[in-house]
C-alpha cells in the first residue's frame, strides 16, 4: 500500500476520533451548568420554558436546552421618584416614594412583564394617588405608618402575578407647594396663640381657685379656733357652776372677794407718789373680804 494512503487513512480515523471527543467534551461542558447563590437560570428548549436553575450544580441535556436568562434575585431598588396626589380636602402633595424587591418567579417575571422597573414605578404611582385621595392633609401627615402599610400591601398584590415580592416600600417625603406651605404656617401660628390664650386663662382660673379656697380655708380654721374658745368657756362656766352646786354660794363669793383683794393691791403698787381714788364701796368690799378670808383661817 501506499504510503501516502496510510497517512491519509491515519489522519482520517484520527480526525473522526478527535471530532467525537470534541462533541463529547462540549457536550459535558454544556450539560452542566453552576449556578451563583444570587442568581436563578431560566433554560428553554426550543424557545420554550423547560426549567429554572437554583443555586448549585445543574444538568442540562446538551445541545436542546440552553440558558436563556440569568436572573439576579439579589434585592433591587427603584430610583425615588415623586407622585403628585390630590387629597380629599383639594390640596395638592408631591410623595417621594422609595421601594425594594427582588424577584422570586423568574419565570413569570421573564416571560409576563418586559420592563419591571417601569411596570412597579408605574403600580407605586397609581397606588400612592388612590391611598392619598382617601385622606385629608392632616391625616396624611399623621398616619403616615398606615399609609405605608396600605401602599406595601397593595403593591404586592398587584405585582404578585409577575413573580416579583415587595419587600420594603417607603414614603419618604410629603411636600406642599407654596400657597398651601405659606397657609398652613399662618393657622399653624394662629393655633399656637389660641392655645397660649387658653393657658394664660387657665391660669387665672386657676389663681383664683386657689385664692378661694385659702380663704375658705382661713375662714374654717377661725371659726374652728371660735368654736374650741367657746368650748372652753362653756366647759369653765360648767366647772364654776359644779363647783358652787358642790361647795355652795360660799365659795364662790369667797373666790371674789379674793379677786378684788388682789386688784386693790394692783392699785395701790407703785412709787408712793401716786394719788389713789376708791369709791366709798371699795372699803366695803375690803371689809367684806377680809371678814370671808378670816373667817377661813387665813
Amino acid at each position: 500500500m501506499d504510503p501516502l494512503d496510510l497517512i491519509a487513512d491515519f489522519i482520517g480515523g484520527n480526525a473522526v476520533a478527535l471530532f467525537l471527543a470534541a462533541f463529547i467534551l462540549i457536550g459535558i461542558l454544556l450539560g452542566v451548568r453552576i449556578v451563583p447563590q444570587s442568581q436563578k437560570h431560566v433554560v428553554e428548549r426550543f424557545g420554550r420554558l423547560r426549567s429554572v436553575l437554583g443555586p448549585g450544580i445543574n444538568f442540562i441535556v446538551p445541545y436542546l436546552d440552553r440558558v436563556a436568562h440569568r436572573i439576579s434575585i439579589l434585592e433591587r431598588q427603584l430610583p425615588n421618584a415623586e407622585q403628585d396626589a390630590i387629597t380629599t380636602d383639594n390640596v395638592l402633595v408631591k410623595v417621594e416614594t422609595s421601594v425594594f424587591y427582588r424577584i422570586i418567579e423568574p419565570e413569570k417575571t421573564v416571560y409576563r412583564i418586559r420592563d419591571v422597573d417601569g411596570a412597579i414605578a408605574t403600580t407605586v404611582a397609581g397606588i400612592v394617588r388612590s391611598e392619598i385621595g382617601k385622606l385629608e392633609l392632616d391625616e396624611v401627615q399623621s398616619n403616615r405608618t398606615q399609609l405605608i402599610g396600605l401602599i406595601r400591601e397593595n403593591v404586592r398584590a398587584m405585582v404578585e402575578d409577575w413573580g416579583i415580592e415587595v419587600t420594603r416600600a417607603e414614603i419618604l417625603d410629603v411636600n406642599l407647594d407654596e400657597a398651601t406651605r405659606a397657609a398652613m404656617l399662618q393657622q399653624l401660628n394662629a393655633e399656637r396663640a389660641r392655645r397660649a390664650q387658653v393657658t394664660e386663662a387657665e391660669g387665672r382660673k386657676r389663681a383664683v381657685e386657689l385664692a378661694a379656697d385659702a380663704d375658705l380655708y382661713a375662714a374654717e380654721q377661725t371659726a374652728k379656733a371660735r368654736r374650741i374658745s367657746a368650748d372652753a368657756e362653756a366647759y369653765a362656766t360648767h366647772v364654776v357652776a359644779q363647783a358652787i352646786n358642790e361647795n355652795g354660794l360660799e365659795a364662790a363669793q369667797y373666790q371674789i372677794a379674793l379677786k378684788q383683794v388682789e386688784a386693790l393691791i394692783k392699785v395701790g403698787d407703785g412709787d408712793g407718789r401716786q394719788t389713789i381714788l376708791l369709791p366709798a364701796h371699795a372699803l366695803d368690799a375690803f371689809a367684806d373680804a377680809f371678814g370671808m378670808l378670816k373667817g377661813r383661817g387665813a
